[in-house]
């Protein structure tokens, strides 16, 4: 963990001795990792800059997805007073950093090689116009399910491989009287969901040229409309109570049995863990049932708002502990993430992470690896908050599947 490549950064940047660290400045980070697993996770980070010295000012704005977040930040950066670093995803970082907020990251990426170890399609994110902007922490995959074994097994439930089954087992976990999907009613969550169902519907040619190539015949398609009519299927298996709740707390009815299912990101792995809970044993981690061969990703990174010419040393030291192998691996065992670096070892990743590295290598290699449209990763802000309006109004019964379609349509095309 102290093996943070200091040396580098000295030479990369004036004046960065360890005693010149030793009497930096705070770092100011906003970010939404509020729950139990992802607090821990973010600890990890805390405690390696205090190695250095480096005090840490948190600055956490509940609730998933960032979409609170953002608007946060919008009104720190407004009264030119921004955070030293921001957790983002995806094309929210290109958005700040085609406005010029953002510090250049290249000494530290050329110095310690970021551009051989960081995949290409986490790049598209971290870099905008040739120049490093932000350090990616991890790689989320988003079509996950999650079980509880035990309520499984009591009904005699195999883990669901396609469609039909996961109706099925749905319908079985109903009969029993338990809540068969956990969920929680925001419309980020909401749009999750919707992911793995329009990747499982109609397969990643359809995932793409819809979400994102936003192509308005696939987006108006009767693949589209099946896309929503299993969304109203989805809808049938919720408990009464979904509205509003976050999605740990949906997390907490899996882990305590009250529910058989929740479909998340692989963060909710984290929540498991700090429950004391072990993959395999306690609690299963599958692709929803359609996706085995496809991966959907966000990634974590945290962009460095320009704090003057030149980036900061504490900013530097942060992106620097971020990017380093030991604590890409620390913390991603924690989070319940794979590591954003492709040189990092599996052997302190449990039996659910080492499965997510092994996908999302296969994915990559056979070209099945697609940014996530529910988080920021494959469309701009101004199209998903559009999709997300259309997705979350017609899970929650203001629209039938046909409008639905047509509202989509009409909605990505006026946010072009």
């Amino acid at each position: 963990m102290r093996n943070l490549k200091l040396v580098s950064l000295a030479a990369a940047v004036s004046f960065m001795t360890a005693s010149s660290v030793a009497s930096a400045a705070d770092v100011e980070v906003l970010h939404w990792w509020t729950s139990g697993g992802e607090a821990a996770a973010l600890n990890v980070l805390k405690q390696d800059l205090e190695s250095q010295g480096i005090g840490w000012q948190d600055m956490p704005v509940a609730g998933g997805g960032g979409t609170q977040a953002m608007t946060v930040l919008r009104a720190r950066v407004t009264a030119g007073n921004p955070p030293t670093a921001v957790q983002m995803l995806g094309f929210d970082i290109i958005d700040w950093a085609k406005e010029g907020a953002l510090a250049d990251l290249n000494i530290q990426a050329s110095m310690e090689g970021w551009d051989d170890v960081v995949p290409a399609a986490l790049q598209k994110f971290s870099k905008y116009d040739g120049k490093w902007v932000a350090a990616p922490v991890n790689v989320h995959s988003t079509n996950w399910v999650w079980a509880n074994k035990a309520v499984l097994d009591e009904l005699g439930i195999a883990v669901p491989t396609t469609w039909d089954e996961f109706v099925a087992a749905l319908e079985k976990v109903k009969a029993s009287g338990k809540v068969a999907i956990a969920h929680g009613g925001q419309a980020w969550q909401d749009a999750t969901i919707f992911d793995a169902v329009a990747m499982a519907t109609g397969g990643p040619e359809f995932y793409s040229k819809a979400f994102i190539e936003l192509d308005p015949e696939t987006l108006g398609s009767d693949t589209m409309k099946t896309t929503f009519d299993r969304m109203g299927v989805i809808r049938s298996y919720v408990d009464d109570n979904f509205s509003g709740r976050d999605w740990n707390l949906a997390t907490a009815m899996v882990i305590k049995g009250d529910a058989a299912f929740q479909m998340m990101g692989d963060w909710a792995k984290g929540e498991f863990l700090n429950a004391n809970k072990v993959p395999d044993e306690d609690f299963l981690c599958f692709r929803f049932p359609g996706t085995q061969d496809q991966v959907t990703f966000n990634a974590d990174q945290f962009a460095m708002f320009a704090q003057g010419s030149e980036v900061s040393k504490e900013q530097a030291a942060l992106a620097t502990a971020i990017l380093s192998p030991s604590f890409q691996s620390a913390f991603n065992v924690v989070k319940g993430s794979v590591p954003a670096r492709t040189d990092v070892s599996d052997e302190a990743f449990d039996a659910c992470g080492k499965k997510g590295m092994k996908d999302l290598a296969a994915a990559a290699a056979s070209d099945n690896l697609f940014g996530s449209m529910a988080h920021g990763h494959a469309n701009p802000a101004s199209v998903k908050n559009a999709m997300y309006d259309v997705i979350t109004a017609h899970f929650n019964g203001e629209y039938d599947s046909a409008t639905a379609v047509e509202e989509l349509v009409s909605s990505v095309e006026i946010a072009q």
